[in-house]
């Protein structure tokens, strides 16, 4: 009996749960579009590696905003270092480098560096020409997730305003 009713406590609270505001009645997009405007927009920083004209590759600093749907498909993890990503290179695909272990310095065919660490996405765009190249410089291993873009889809990158 305890087990029945403590199924149907955890059943009523999940269907709360995914609909926390809707009144009988009440139409769930209007519901929806208030909670969005009472929210405040969050973000994650990120780090997005691209193509230059002339082949090269550079970084811009950004955010990706949060609670946003992604257009992605699958995603793998990975905490070997593959040969090729022991010298320059390019990206492989438009992905998403979420590390989850590790800090490294990346290096960009201009030379400029900057640091990816948790917290920190890289959005991996620079799929031609020479690309780029990364120490570990915190740690003995790089635990990260990648996460494909799916072709042609959004990024939702948001470059930091120029300090000009």
């Amino acid at each position: 009996m305890k087990k029945a009713v403590l199924f149907l406590a955890v059943s009523v609270m999940a269907g709360f749960s995914t609909f926390p505001l809707q009144a009988k009645g009440t139409d769930p997009k209007k519901v929806k579009q208030e909670v969005r405007k009472e929210e405040e927009q969050t973000y994650i920083k990120a780090i997005r590696l691209v193509n230059t004209e002339d082949g090269k590759c550079t970084y811009e600093v950004g955010k990706i905003p949060t609670k946003m749907r992604m257009e992605t498909t699958s995603f793998f993890g990975q905490t070997k270092v593959d040969a090729y990503e022991k010298v320059a290179h390019p990206a492989p695909r438009r992905q998403y480098v979420v590390t989850i272990k590790g800090k490294l310095k990346f290096k960009v065919s201009n030379g400029d560096t900057f640091i990816i660490e948790p917290g920190v996405i890289l959005i991996a765009e620079d799929t031609k020409g020479t690309g780029h190249t990364w120490d570990l410089v915190d740690g003995d291993k790089w635990e990260r997730l990648y996460i494909p873009l799916n072709e042609g889809g959004e990024d939702h990158f948001i470059p930091e305003k120029s300090k000009k």
